[in-house]
């Protein structure tokens, strides 16, 4: 077997949290393992326009503790096509680069799968996102950062919200995930959490709230993921409890790009580490197609097209916990 002399990497889609330091682990497994690596920018579109810069051990210093990504992401509609995907493929071998490490979510590893089929090209994934929504690993990079800025978020607003007597609505990201709402809701207490996963109704959310009200609670927060299924979005909930309950002094805070910005946590930042170097060393060995990802404190590989198509799924007993704390 052909060993591996040039290794790329890339970030695409979202930012989140850890990417840099992710980055950095990869840069840093390929000098240890005498390999060259090599940075994309801009994700699949820098792909495209061969926008590479040759990375070293120290040209990745100090960045362990930065968020966003160095190597700038972008959305590239001509690499979902053969002809965009055909122009990546001769830079790649212009540059005498031979195999892939793809940070990012799954509209990325979908990317990679296809790119692997049509060009029998090595890579290997590492999930990147906030939103916690891959199958294959308990924590996607940058997931445990957006779950503390979201939760300590919570915590400041629910001091405005004692103080007047108010109650908040929040809404977290996660696009079609309830990952960080959930968390999030149960770390600071919220009375109700509102999640795609669960469809619980408008009727049980006032009734909640209207009990929180008897038993003397003249403040409450209510925790929204963005893609709830209540089919109204935040300010319509909002404008719902106000008609129904008058006597709530009601607001709204949408946390938003926040939560994806900001130092990247400890967890994250060892997370990215071991992720990193785990890709290098499954390339080396002749793997491709699979992405890295943690599964009870162990990093495992799973198949990217698995990671794709398997979701996570939503924690059942915490889910339990959380109905027993908004009581």
């Amino acid at each position: 077997m052909k060993k591996i002399k040039k290794i790329a990497v890339m970030t695409s889609g979202g930012d989140s949290p850890g990417m840099n330091a992710a980055i950095r682990s990869v840069v840093r497994a390929c000098a240890y393992y005498r390999v060259s690596c090599v940075g994309v920018y801009r994700g699949y579109e820098g792909l495209i326009e061969g926008d590479f810069i040759e990375l070293t051990a120290r040209s990745v210093n100090n960045i362990i503790n930065k968020g966003g990504t160095i190597l700038k992401s972008a959305r590239s509609t001509e690499f979902r096509t053969k002809e965009g995907r055909a122009k990546a493929f001769e830079k790649l071998k212009e540059e005498e680069i031979e195999a892939l490490v793809v940070i990012g979510g799954d509209g990325s590893f979908t990317g990679a799968v296809v790119f692997n089929e049509e060009y029998n090209f090595p890579v290997i994934g590492i999930p990147g996102t906030i939103d916690n929504d891959i199958f294959g690993t308990s924590h996607t990079l940058g997931y445990d950062t957006a779950l503390n800025t979201a939760v300590e978020a919570i915590d400041k607003i629910r001091d405005t919200a004692s103080s007047h007597n108010r109650l908040f609505f929040v809404e977290v990201m996660g696009r079609d995930a309830g990952f960080i709402a959930l968390n999030a809701g149960v770390g600071a207490g919220a009375e109700e959490i509102l999640i795609p996963e669960e469809d619980l109704g408008l009727d049980r959310m006032l009734e909640s709230l209207k009990k929180s009200r008897r038993t003397g609670k003249s403040s409450s927060i209510v925790v929204v993921a963005e893609g709830d299924k209540s089919g109204r979005n935040v300010y319509e909930l909002a404008q719902y409890v106000e008609e129904n309950l008058p006597e709530y002094d009601v607001r709204v805070s949408v946390l938003g790009h926040m939560q994806r910005g900001g130092a990247p946590s400890c967890f994250d930042r060892v997370l990215a580490s071991r992720l990193g170097v785990k890709s290098v060393e499954l390339l080396l060995d002749g793997k491709t197609n699979l992405m890295v990802g943690l599964k009870d404190n162990e990093v495992i590989s799973t198949s990217i097209a698995d990671a794709i198509k398997g979701g996570h799924v939503i924690d059942q007993e915490l889910l339990r916990v959380s109905d027993i704390m908004t009581t």
